[in-house]
This record gives structure tokens, sequence and C-alpha cells, in this order.
């Protein structure tokens, strides 16, 4: 059964690395060696089992970092099971209904023959940095929208899915 795996994703303010650390923690209740790191700091992913990659949503797009780390590295990306995420809805549409990848995210899919794609609600409070963030809380639109049991149900689909056996 694979048992390393590294969560990675791209954030502004946050809420998207809070993601990724419920992720890992999910999947360390489920047997499985989970390591989060900004994708700057991963040189290398040969030595992961399985991938995780998630992205902050900003203004239609996916995060840079998350995008470029899927270039980087897609030739070994390819070679392991990857998951994508989503982050950004602010509003609670991304726990009433499947939310399907924006098209950078679905480049990424693409590119990394990711096994799925999940968007989940975004967080944006006081404090947060960007023009855009500062706009968004003065219209009073902020908040956190992140339903944390969704994210934990989807995290142990995806460590029941890593610890599957291949098919012969």
């Amino acid at each position: 059964m694979p048992g390393r795996v590294l969560i990675t994703y791209g954030t502004k303010n946050g809420s998207t690395a809070e993601i990724a650390h419920v992720v890992a923690s999910v999947l360390r209740d489920e047997g499985l060696e989970a390591e989060v790191r900004p994708p700057s700091e991963v040189e290398d992913v040969a030595p992961y089992d399985a991938i995780v990659i998630g992205g902050a949503l900003y203004m239609g797009r996916w995060h840079r970092d998350a995008r470029r780390f899927t270039r980087q590295h897609r030739k070994d990306l390819r070679e392991r099971p990857v998951w994508l995420f989503s982050s950004g809805p602010l509003d609670p549409s991304a726990s009433e209904r499947d939310i399907p990848p924006v098209a950078s995210a679905r480049r990424a899919q693409r590119r990394t023959d990711a096994l799925g794609h999940v968007t989940f609600g975004g967080r944006l409070e006081a404090g947060a940095k960007g023009r855009m963030a500062k706009a968004i809380l003065d219209e009073g639109r902020g908040g956190d929208f992140r339903d944390l049991n969704r994210i934990a149900e989807w995290a142990t689909d995806v460590a029941h899915d890593i610890g599957k056996p291949e098919s012969a």
C-alpha cells in the first residue's frame, strides 16, 4: 500500500493552506504518512507515493503557485496518483453542489492525469492581502465558507483510493 503523500497548495491568505492541513490530518488518521509543504519547498515529487495539490481561486484562476507546480513536475506527477482541489467561492455554493474546475485547474488536471478535482468554499476575513480582497471585504462579502466535514469526507475518499491495490 502506498503510504507517503504530499499535500501542496497555492494560497494568498492562508485558507487553502489550512484546507491542506485538514486533508493531511485525515490522511494520517487513515494510516498514511502525509506531509504538507508549499510548492516552493518541493524540489522533487519522486519520494511520494501520491500527491494532493490545492489551489486558491482568484478572479476565476487557480493560484499561480499550484499552476506552476503542475507544469514543473508534470512528468513525475503523471507517474503517481494525483488529486486536485480548489478553494474560493465566498458563498455556500461549494457545499450545495459540485462546482467544476476553472479552466486553469482543468489544464492542471489534464497535465497531471489527476484522478479527481473538487471545489471547496473559501475564507476571506479582515486583514486579507490584496486590493481585490479588500474590495470584497468592503462590500461585506467576506466570511468563512469552508465545509470542514465535506473536506474530511473527500480526504477520507482519497485515503481509501490510495490504499486500494492497483489493478493487475
